[in-house]
């Protein structure tokens, strides 16, 4: 009896002095961990910049099984949340500044823990070296939970290095990974659609889009506007010269609908037409070199760009249907001239039974 009084004695010391120990060790944690990832710095930012892609790279979420997502409508750039709730961890991230291409502050929120994360981005030989940063204050419940882990900076150093791991394998992949195949010449249907259109420099595009599509999608849920296709994207300028895009974000409806003078989204009717048809799988990135693929094909066949026409992309499958930038499908639509082919000669036979071709004026028929 003795004995075990004195064991819980000895046990009692050595909990007060741990206690004493832990509580003693600085409470501030600074964390940084650096990787050069092969992908090109506005890649790299962009994906990071978007907070929906942190669910393919985040090694503390493919961890933890029962893991869920929220998103609001705004996950890219300034002012960009999103919040999770797990098994093991809960918590939310928020954007507080992004400069672009080159830097990102965040504060993040996890299991009760505040914390300053930041982001850097440097051009270097292979790629990009990306530094992630984290600092925060630890409570005394976690300096004891970090300090039977190897410390703080060993345990979130750790899930750093297997996240910056994750990116740099996810964005080798996902990334580079596309098929371009030109489908050739078609008929596209008209018909209604709602459009909101801005006008921005070719490196905003994609952050554009980003927030425009889901907004527009926002906006038919809260006004019970049914979609009657998948959204995509007419493309009303394209002026190099002075680096301007004008384009409208559109979403397909049945009937006609009319808005308050003022409003930013407009209604609109697109007649049918013909166009050459391409067919991007993979990451929006690949889409100019989709582009280049169709018009070489029109020189080839000697098909003439239909002006009167918009150029259109189709999002048939997005970042909101499938995580994975490799599985995205995009069908570009480029207007083109119904091309010109003589009909057959047509043979009449003269009252001296000797026969003559007479051909035809050409008319435009649609190739299929």
């Amino acid at each position: 009896m003795r004995i075990l009084k004195y064991l819980l004695l000895l046990i009692l010391l050595l909990f007060i002095g741990l206690s004493v120990f832990v509580s003693t060790q600085k409470a501030n944690f600074d964390v940084v961990r650096s990787k050069v990832i092969k992908t090109p710095k506005a890649t790299l930012y962009n994906y990071v910049n978007d907070l929906r892609n942190w669910e393919t790279f985040g090694s503390w979420i493919s961890e933890d099984k029962g893991i869920e997502f929220y998103y609001p409508l705004k996950t890219v750039g300034k002012g960009a949340y999103c919040s999770w709730e797990g098994n093991n961890s809960d918590g939310n991230l928020t954007t507080l500044f992004v400069k672009e291409n080159d830097s990102i502050s965040q504060k993040m929120i996890s299991n009760g823990e505040e914390s300053s994360v930041s982001w850097k981005f440097k051009d270097t030989i292979g790629g990009t070296k990306v530094t992630w940063t984290s600092k925060g204050k630890l409570d005394f419940k976690s300096k004891i939970l970090a300090f039977f882990n190897g410390g703080i900076n060993s345990t979130v150093g750790d899930t750093y290095e297997k996240s910056l791991a994750n990116l740099d394998k996810t964005l080798d992949y996902e990334i580079n990974t596309h098929t371009i195949k030109v489908n050739g010449i078609v008929a596209r249907p008209g018909g209604f659609y709602l459009k909101q259109s801005i006008v921005c420099r070719e490196k905003s595009v994609a952050k554009n889009l980003k927030i425009l599509v889901p907004r527009m999608k926002n906006f038919f849920e809260k006004n019970n506007i049914v979609m009657n296709g998948k959204p995509f994207i007419i493309y009303n300028k394209y002026d190099r010269t002075n680096d301007l895009i004008g384009l409208s974000v559109c979403i397909p409806v049945k009937d006609s609908l009319h808005f308050s003078s003022g409003s930013d989204i407009e209604w609109a009717d697109m007649k049918p037409y013909t166009a050459v048809k391409s067919t991007l799988t993979g990451d929006y990135c690949h889409t100019q070199k989709t582009w280049n693929a169709t018009y070489n094909y029109m020189a080839k066949n000697k098909l003439v760009r239909n002006t009167s026409q918009q150029i259109i992309e189709v999002y048939v499958k997005g970042m909101e249907d499938v995580k994975q930038p490799s599985k995205w499908i995009t069908e570009i639509y480029i207007p083109v001239y119904p091309k010109v082919v003589p009909k057959k000669p047509v043979y009449r036979k003269r009252s001296d039974s000797t026969s003559v071709s007479v051909t035809p004026t050409p008319t435009e028929v649609q190739t299929p």
